[in-house]
């Protein structure tokens, strides 16, 4: 059973055509630059051989949509349904849901929460519908897995009624990461996992407290700006910095939220690149900013690792995964160093294998189960295709 997965951003739509039953990927790609100058599309498919490469223009998402349905048409594959990944779900979107006219209002309605994303993936999902009428269409939302998060956790401490009247609460990210972490943990270790720590570390990057299965906290917030220092983003910082930066610094929301955004995290600690790769690397040349950036991000790591095992009032696994986690061993090694007072140790050796598959990495002696598992989101948004459309 085949599912179509679409992923679109403000200039970028990425896709794979995938069998939901093997995970068998028959096309893969991203087209690039949409609405900018040099824009192309890469991918990979089963009709040719190696990384192909179209240089064209790419106006809108329909003009990109265009290429892809070229794409998957030279697979010779057909496909039951489309998935949509949606960065920001809101209140509407507490599980997965079939697209209908409703629906697909509900993602432009919620999308001041993400207006870099949610707005570019309505309009993808309405060329879709134009270009597939035959076709169903689900929508995915990176937040609904984080909906359910006891109050305790998702309320913030403000007025009720501004809370109330503007929805405001933590909905959290990468909500279909962690999904697929938990359903891939549990299949690997069994009975022998109740109490998970799920660490989507990448450029963006954040942490979840799983037991048995179900989602007790998360360290994004109201956006995906909170908790982890990223490639770009700051982080958990005193929220009055906003303020002090508009006050005294002179500097506008706007430019407050670019800085905070696009322009801190690892990018600003390192003075280099927000690509963990190149800070290795500088810190491996003698660099102390990226020495220190390493090491603030590894310490903050640990730190919030603990704030999700209080969440589960527990922790018998962590699970590294996404970019960072599933390739970096030196950044495995340093979080599992700060926790080491509390007995975690990887073992040296297995920390240093790569593969695609899940791994196991505990050390001799270790209270707690340490894993590799690599994400597969679009495999996840491709089961609740099967679920809601097969």
């Amino acid at each position: 059973m085949n599912v179509l997965v679409i992923n679109a951003g403000s200039s970028s739509l990425k896709f794979q055509l995938l069998d939901v039953d093997t995970a068998e990927v028959y096309a893969k790609g991203n087209c690039e630059r949409i609405g900018i100058e040099g824009s192309f599309v890469g991918y990979e498919s089963i009709a040719v051989e190696g990384k192909q490469k179209i240089e064209a223009p790419l106006p809108d998402h329909k003009t990109a949509m265009g290429h892809v349905i070229d794409i998957i048409n030279a697979t010779g594959k057909d496909f039951i349904g489309i998935g949509h990944r949606v960065v920001q779900g809101g209140w509407y979107f507490p599980e997965s849901k079939v697209v209908t006219d409703e629906t697909l209002g509900w993602v432009r309605e919620v999308a001041p929460l993400a207006p870099l994303h949610n707005y570019a993936e309505a309009d993808a999902i309405e060329v879709c519908r134009e270009l597939f009428p035959d076709k169903g269409n689900v929508i995915v939302a990176d937040t609904s897995f984080h909906y359910a998060i006891p109050e305790r956790a998702h309320r913030y401490a403000l007025p009720r009624d501004v809370v109330d009247k503007l929805h405001i609460r933590k909905y959290g990210a990468h909500g279909t990461s962690h999904r697929f972490i938990w359903r891939a943990t549990k299949e690997f270790l069994g009975d022998d996992v109740h109490k998970l720590v799920s660490c989507h570390l990448g450029s963006g990057a954040s942490l979840c407290a799983i037991t048995d299965g179900k989602n007790m906290d998360t360290t994004m917030g109201l956006t995906p700006l909170d908790g982890l220092i990223m490639g770009t983003r700051c982080g958990t910082i005193d929220p009055a910095t906003v303020c002090y930066l508009q006050r005294v610094g002179g500097y506008t929301v706007d430019e407050v939220d670019t800085m905070m955004n696009k322009q801190s995290g690892l990018l600003a600690l390192s003075g280099i690149s927000s690509d963990s790769r190149d800070i290795e690397a500088g810190a491996a040349n003698g660099d102390a900013n990226c020495q220190m950036a390493l090491e603030m991000f590894a310490y903050r790591t640990a730190q919030l690792i603990m704030e999700m095992a209080q969440a589960n009032e527990g922790m018998d696994t962590i699970a590294f995964s996404a970019g960072l986690g599933e390739n970096s061993s030196l950044v495995r090694q340093m979080v599992a160093d700060k926790l080491a007072w509390m007995g975690v140790k990887i073992d040296p050796e297995k920390n240093a294998v790569r593969s695609g598959e899940v791994r196991d990495i505990t050390g001799e002696g270790s209270s707690v189960r340490v894993l590799v598992v690599p994400t597969n989101e679009e495999l996840m948004i491709a089961l609740d295709v099967k679920e809601l459309l097969g």
